[in-house]
């Protein structure tokens, strides 16, 4: 790393595949903080990578904006910022709340693949007849 182990936002953008606007989207949306450079260059930390590929797993499962930050201030709150919520045992239990609702949007997208693979074969088997 460089910087003093800071990291730019295009290599954040270029280890995520993230666009520099969705970067800086959801700091906007206090998802990720950085500091500034003394030339005025957004400086993100390692832990910033860890918490963009989180973001980006809960994303295609649909979880909004308010689930992210929740789940990412329970399991990696930022530097000097408290771990909500605090006791062991509440941060299991939400935690666990989202890996229940990650197998549950899981079986729902199995079956919407499953659907669209039996919708793509009617098609193939109505190309045949017309060949």
């Amino acid at each position: 790393m460089t910087r003093g182990d800071r990291l730019q936002i295009g290599e954040i953008a270029a280890r995520t595949g993230l666009s520099l606007k969705s970067i800086r989207y959801y700091e906007e949306m206090g998802l990720l903080t950085s500091v500034r450079s003394a030339g005025g260059f957004r400086l993100y930390t390692e832990d910033a990578v860890a918490r963009v590929l989180l973001i980006m797993h809960m994303k295609p499962l649909d979880f909004s904006l308010a689930d992210m930050k929740e789940l990412l201030d329970a399991v990696d709150p930022f530097p000097g910022q408290e771990r909500v919520p605090a006791g062991r045992a509440e941060l299991r239990a939400l935690v666990q709340r989202y890996r229940d609702e990650v197998d549950a949007r899981t079986i729902k997208l199995r079956k919407r693949l499953s659907d669209a693979e039996a919708f793509g074969a009617q098609l193939s088997r109505q190309l045949d007849d017309l060949a």
